[in-house]
């Protein structure tokens, strides 16, 4: 009988490390790399621009792709050394997620040239990072993710309704809408892969 339950464990042992070698990279960090540092400073933002009432002010938002960038790169760095491979859906993410990011800081720099960055731009990153969180949750088959995505993209409408003087509202919706698309669905997330194992 011991005989018989050693041989289980180590076949179970064998099953587990099968699973493990071959993986996918999850990312479960990668919106958290990015949730925190874009909701700190959009609030920080808001803060200053309240407090001083400077255009310089706005310039803060930097701290968002000094921050994330870096976190970015060491998560899956980490990710993919813990992993050794990975699947064609976690590129299919990276790459969509990398297309937002890209994206966002285009819109953001001609909405600015254009003279309507303060009219549009909360809502139209919103809608884009909503929209990524809602298809990386139907792609990982997440349901949680979906329906974040979902609730962001829908908030993300309710910035345009600050617009002239009320402007810097549209930086707390923003971060709202971060903590519902990045924050909470990357903690969701980060725990299902504990739990699992993977």
């Amino acid at each position: 009988m011991l005989t018989s339950d050693h041989s289980e464990l180590d076949i179970i042992t064998h099953i587990r490390a099968e699973v493990r070698s071959h993986q996918e990279i999850t990312g479960e960090n990668i919106f958290l790399a990015w949730g925190y540092p874009t909701a700190i400073f959009l609030v920080l933002e808001f803060l200053m621009l309240m407090i001083w009432h400077k255009n310089w002010c706005e310039w803060i938002w930097l701290g968002i792709p000094l921050v994330g960038v870096p976190l970015m790169v060491y998560f899956l760095r980490k990710d993919y050394e813990r992993t050794g491979n990975r699947s064609l859906d976690a590129n299919a993410i990276l790459q969509m997620w990398k297309f937002v990011g890209f994206v966002s800081c285009i819109g953001g720099a001609t909405m600015g040239f254009a003279g309507v960055f303060e009219m549009l731009y909360c809502t139209f990153q919103g809608i884009l990072v909503g929209f990524g969180c809602f298809v990386t949750g139907i792609i990982l088959r997440f349901r949680s993710k979906t329906v974040c995505g979902i609730a962001g993209t829908m908030l993300s409408f309710t910035s345009l309704f600050f617009q002239g003087d009320y402007w810097p509202w549209q930086l707390l919706v923003a971060a709202l809408v971060t903590v519902i698309t990045l924050i909470i669905p990357g903690h969701l997330f980060n725990k299902y892969v504990k739990n699992y194992g993977i």
